[in-house]
């Protein structure tokens, strides 16, 4: 299985070095949802259609 595969449409380089834009933490990537997790901001942000959608705004609040 390609690398690509794994993650659905994000490039596994890309997924390694981006980061939550307020906590500059990393990122989780929940492939299920299609979103990255910043555990510390408390936020899950979209990706759509393959490209990660950075913008607090626009992302999810967490309930945890």
């Amino acid at each position: 299985m390609a690398e690509t595969e794994k993650t659905g449409l994000i490039d596994p380089k890309l997924l390694e070095i981006l980061v939550c834009p307020l906590t500059k933490t990393t990122l989780e990537y929940d492939a299920e949802a299609q979103e990255l997790i910043s555990r510390k901001a408390k936020l899950a942000y979209p990706i759509r259609q393959g490209v990660p959608i950075m913008l607090p705004e626009e992302a999810r609040q967490l309930d945890d």
